[in-house]
């Protein structure tokens, strides 16, 4: 029942949550913590946090033991599923998403387990673990035992923030229990906590900048398409309405002139409206366009294509040539 390493990408999380029957929800990469950027990707339900891990790393901040019981929050149990968990731990303490099925009975089942339970949950659920396996990348030697990082290797690890029940929380699923960052009366809508969080990220980055530049920052949103959709109608509604008041006030005996122009102005207002909306929705709809290529190329197993290509060349006796170009061209960029 092992786990693939999967890449940290926008496009692959986003298909990930889908694939586990999340609804309304899209994963985007932030490359500003600026509070105009984050309050465009509003209502934001959380945010994910992905640095080099150091083994070591002294962390004196308070674990809570004890936790609110209606906080989801697990250990990680799990070899490469770091990305995964911080997703879940995100969806699974955002009541206002539709989280669908699975989760919803994960989160039912495991509502009274120890953390360290809830991490085993996690593993032993089919349908996760077939949506992140997903994104496994071909190979053409499948080893027996999954390798284990040593001290040399690099490993990266995932954390969550977000508001619950009028606490900011850092979620890691290698501490014990969550972390507080502090009371945040607001939820997941409103701009309280984007304030809260901002610095204490901020200052993680400075702090890792130093000797690390390979670290991201992800936001878990609502579903673009749906909220410019939402705004597109409502701004055809408007325009429907206009039109119907232009009409009636231009069939009047003595028009009032200024009212003609008062409604022509705020038609126009809408109509810009209408034209932006769609713009974006345009957008949206190239973007995940993009990420299905991506993502399919990421899953597609091109190795038989290798091999095939690489012994036709042979059969041709085109292959050893190549290799002793690029050989003697290796040694000359050496020199």
């Amino acid at each position: 029942m092992s786990w693939c390493t999967i890449e940290s990408d926008p496009g692959v999380f986003t298909e990930l949550v889908q694939q586990m029957q999340v609804k309304g929800v899209q994963v985007e990469e932030l490359y500003s913590l600026d509070l105009e950027t984050l309050d465009n990707l509003q209502p934001v339900y959380g945010l994910i946090f992905l640095f080099k891990w150091r083994p070591g790393e002294k962390d004196d901040r308070l674990v809570i033991k004890e936790p609110n019981p209606n906080l989801f929050f697990a250990n990680q149990v799990i070899n490469n599923a770091c990305a995964t968990q911080a997703i879940l731990s995100i969806l699974l303490n955002s009541p206002d998403v539709d989280i669908g099925p699975e989760l919803s009975n994960l989160r039912e089942f495991t509502k009274n387990f120890p953390p360290e339970l809830k991490g085993l949950a996690i593993n032993n659920s089919e349908a996760i673990r077939t949506a992140h396996n997903s994104f496994a990348r071909p190979e053409p030697f499948v080893p027996e035992e999954q390798k284990v990082a040593t001290k040399d290797d690099d490993v990266y690890h995932f954390i969550s923030y977000l508001p619950f029940e009028g606490v900011l929380y850092e979620l890691d699923g290698l501490k014990e229990g969550p972390i507080s960052l502090g009371q945040c009366p607001g939820g997941q809508g409103d701009m309280d906590w984007l304030r809260m969080v901002q610095p204490v990220i901020q200052e993680r980055i400075e702090r890792y900048s130093k000797s690390e530049i390979r670290f991201n920052l992800m936001a878990i949103i609502k579903n673009r398409k749906e909220m410019y959709t939402a705004e597109l109608k409502e701004y055809q509604r408007r325009r429907e309405r206009i039109l119907q008041q232009l009409a009636a006030a231009q069939s009047e005996r003595i028009p009032d002139n200024g009212k003609l122009e008062e409604l022509n102005k705020s038609l126009s207002e809408v109509n810009a409206g209408i034209e932006g909306a769609t713009g974006k929705i345009l957008m949206e709809e190239e973007k995940f366009k993009k990420w299905k290529t991506e993502n399919i190329r990421r899953k597609h197993n091109y190795i038989p294509f290798l091999f095939n290509f690489l012994k036709i060349l042979a059969e041709k006796k085109q292959l050893k040539p190549l290799i002793e170009k690029a050989q003697q061209k290796k040694v000359g960029n050496s020199s």
